[in-house]
């Protein structure tokens, strides 16, 4: 019985710690180097967060469309006010954020 509780409370603190955080999120095409020293790739699967660590994989998915995208944290940013992501075109194209340019985003840690 004890053991079936125990498991009950780590399946229970794993899905809380796995919460989905929404924002905007935009995306950039343009640079020479980014914050991890990495030369930027307008088409890799990456992303500016201002705080995560670099290394970090995120499950971004387009609230609009339901298109998701995971990502690597390689950079820092959005630096404009109300931003909670920077993504790269490619990541951006794969979620159908490239036409609107800005869209509500829900993303996830994956690691």
């Amino acid at each position: 019985m004890k053991l079936i509780v125990s498991a009950a409370f780590a399946a229970l603190m794993f899905c809380s710690s796995a919460q989905a955080s929404v924002g905007l999120a935009s995306y950039y095409k343009s640079g020479h180097r980014t914050a991890n020293g990495e030369r930027f790739q307008p088409m890799g699967l990456t992303c500016a967060h201002r705080r995560l660590p670099f290394g970090t994989r995120l499950k971004v998915t387009n609230m609009r469309n339901g298109r998701s995208v995971i990502v690597r944290v390689n950079d820092r940013g959005p630096f404009i006010r109300g931003r909670v992501l920077d993504l790269s075109l490619g990541a951006a194209k794969v979620i159908g954020l490239n036409a609107s340019g800005v869209a509500r985003i829900s993303y996830v840690v994956m690691n």
